[in-house]
C-alpha cells in the first residue's frame, strides 16, 4: 500500500484505485482492466471488467503480455487525478513509436503505453528512476519510444500537496483525504 495513506491505509488505496479505474473507463474506445496484486477489489468496478491478478514482482512486460488488444496501456494506480487527456496523447503517440511513456515527476512513469504483441526488447518498469532513459537504451532505435508530458504520482504524504482541487475527478480521494 502507499506511503501517503492518511487514515485508514485500505480505504486510501481503495480510493486511488476507484478515481483511477473510473478515468479509464470513462475514456471512448477503451476497455479497462485492472491489474493488481491486491485482493478484493472487484467492488469497485463496473460489472464485467476483467482483473488480472499478478504478484507484486510481476514484470510490466508479462501484463502487458496478458492483455488481449491491439494497443494496451498500464496506469499506476496511485494517479487518481491523472488527466485523461494523457491517456489519449499516450494512444496517440503509438502511431509513431512502440512504445509511449508518461513520466512521473521526481521519477518513474505514471503510465507506458504499448503496440501489441508487446516488443521483446523492451523491459519496462513503471518505478525505473528514468523509464525513457531505460527504455530508449533497451530500444533497438530511439524512434521506438515516445514521452507524453509528466505528471505526478501519490507516493508520500508530501505528495497529496499536488492534487489540484480545481481538477474534475478523484472525487473518492478526495473524500478520504478531506482535511
Amino acid at each position: 500500500m502507499t506511503n501517503a495513506a492518511p487514515g485508514d491505509p485500505r480505504k486510501f488505496l481503495e480510493a486511488i484505485v476507484e478515481d483511477t479505474y473510473e478515468m479509464v473507463a470513462g475514456l471512448e474506445l477503451v476497455t479497462p482492466v485492472l491489474v493488481t496484486s491486491v485482493p478484493d477489489l472487484d467492488h469497485l468496478l463496473w460489472p464485467g471488467t476483467d482483473i488480472i491478478p499478478i504478484n507484486e514482482d510481476t514484470p510490466l512486460k508479462d501484463i502487458f503480455k496478458a492483455i488481449n488488444a491491439d494497443q494496451a496501456a498500464i496506469v499506476s494506480g496511485d494517479a487518481p487525478d491523472l488527466p485523461p487527456l494523457l491517456i489519449g496523447k499516450l494512444f496517440r503517440e503509438l502511431g509513431r513509436a512502440e512504445l509511449t511513456v508518461c513520466p512521473a515527476e521526481q521519477g518513474g512513469a505514471v503510465a507506458i503505453a504499448a503496440n501489441l504483441p508487446f516488443p521483446d526488447w523492451a523491459g519496462p518498469d513503471l518505478d525505473a528512476v528514468d523509464p525513457v532513459k531505460e527504455l530508449r537504451a533497451q530500444a533497438p532505435g530511439r524512434r521506438m519510444v515516445a514521452t507524453t508530458p509528466g505528471w505526478h504520482r501519490l507516493r508520500t504524504r508530501a505528495d497529496l500537496d499536488r492534487l489540484d482541487p480545481g481538477l474534475e475527478g478523484w472525487d473518492n480521494t478526495r473524500a478520504v483525504t478531506a482535511r
